[in-house]
């Protein structure tokens, strides 16, 4: 299976360490940024985020964003 979303992270974000280990248990599979190690990716989190750089969020092929889910809202998101 390929990479079903992006998720923009820092390395010292809590909630994304635990959301990637999340996902990984449940077999989801996904591209990981760096927003500190990639600029123009943090833009993209200031977009989805009113202007804010809040990790982890995801954005999906669609276009749609989650900020900080559950993974029920990104299982919910991945089967509309």
């Amino acid at each position: 299976m390929s990479s079903q979303f992006t998720m923009y992270s820092t390395p010292w974000c809590g909630y994304c360490h635990r959301l990637k280990s999340q996902l990984a248990r449940e077999g989801i599979e996904f591209d990981e940024v760096d927003i500190e190690a990639v600029p123009e990716a943090a833009a993209i989190v200031e977009k989805a985020n009113g202007g804010n750089q809040t990790v982890p969020t995801l954005v999906f092929p669609d276009g749609s964003a989650l900020t900080n889910p559950s993974v029920a809202q990104i299982k919910a998101q991945l089967a509309s």
